[in-house]
């Protein structure tokens, strides 16, 4: 059984619910965070089909969403992780043979109707549409984590965008810093809720982003690197996580930060510092895909037969005055 699960406000007051056949059936128990919800995930699953029918019944349209995870939680990303953004970040994906890892702040944290705010300093703002594994079960120790158990360990999925200033996360290198503005990364509309029966669908999901209404980014979770089991065996070794956490999977290739051929990967490290930055900077200005104050952000994941679909987000940009 599939259920997918909005967070969202009504009345000045949040609320959780199931969404199905284009209404939200409130649920009456309230959830303070995600883990807490997640802790209940058995029983919204079975819930049975006369539990639904006295369930509040509202229209999508008269709520706002807010983000189905809810903050104060890691939110762990995957770098290059699908083969043709591999390709395209200068990596071989037949050879590449580790994890690329990194955080970035719960405080960038919003919802999938949310503006995107440019900070005024920020000139290379991108985007990057992710799989978002919600963490279902705590992990504070190494642990073997495959097919027969990997439902246990993920609560359920997002979509969501790990929106980055590239002119500081490259020039400073510093991925923490420029991926964790404040709204740079909307989260939702809906969080899937996956057991046993359903966790193959992960390498079967649609991803898609569109700006000014112009596909930007396509592909489907079977291409990914590092499958999602295999990733979490991994972060295991070094990293707690805990119910609600968050981990982004990695985004296709068609971000608008393009990475140089290697010749003049190496010719730019032979420059001063000061000098390598400032042509980085205009070299990369120069594209139109960077994303300007006004832009609507579309982004969606669903499968083929349509059993998962994780709603659509739509952010705009704007910039701090």
């Amino acid at each position: 059984m599939l259920v997918h699960i909005a967070h969202f406000i009504l009345n000045d007051h949040k609320h959780w619910g199931i969404v199905e056949n284009n209404l939200l059936l409130k649920l009456n128990q309230s959830y303070t965070t995600t883990a807490e919800l997640l802790a209940d995930k058995q029983a919204i699953l079975t819930m049975s089909y006369e539990q639904k029918a006295k369930l509040e019944k509202l229209k999508i349209s008269d709520v706002s969403f807010l983000s189905p995870v809810t903050g104060n939680k890691r939110v762990i990303c995957q770098g290059a992780n699908y083969r043709q953004h591999m390709i395209e970040s200068g990596f071989d994906p037949d050879t590449k043979s580790y994890n690329m890892f990194f955080n970035k702040s719960s405080a960038a944290i919003c919802s999938a109707e949310a503006d995107i705010i440019k900070p005024k300093h920020v000139s290379l703002l991108d985007y990057e549409i992710e799989l978002g594994l919600v963490i279902g079960k705590n992990i504070d120790e190494k642990t073997l984590i495959n097919s027969e158990n990997l439902s246990e360990y993920i609560g359920g999925i997002v979509i969501a965008n790990d929106v980055s200033a590239r002119d500081v996360q490259i020039p400073e290198t510093q991925f923490f810093k420029g991926k964790s503005y404040r709204t740079f990364c909307p989260v939702g509309p809906y969080l899937c809720l996956l057991d046993n029966e359903n966790i193959h669908y992960l390498d079967l999901l649609d991803l898609e982003l569109k700006v000014n209404g112009e596909t930007r980014q396509k592909d489907n979770t079977e291409n990914l690197v590092f499958k999602p089991a295999e990733t979490l065996c991994e972060l295991s070794e070094f990293s707690d996580l805990d119910i609600g956490d968050l981990v982004l999977t990695g985004t296709p290739s068609g971000c608008a930060l393009r990475i140089p051929s290697p010749g003049m990967v190496r010719l730019f490290s032979l420059l001063p510092e000061p000098l390598r930055w400032s042509l980085f900077k205009k070299v990369q200005g120069k594209r139109s895909d960077y994303l300007q104050s006004g832009d609507q952000i579309e982004a969606s994941i669903s499968n083929v037969d349509g059993n998962i679909n994780l709603g659509s987000q739509r952010n705009k940009i704007t910039s701090i005055s």
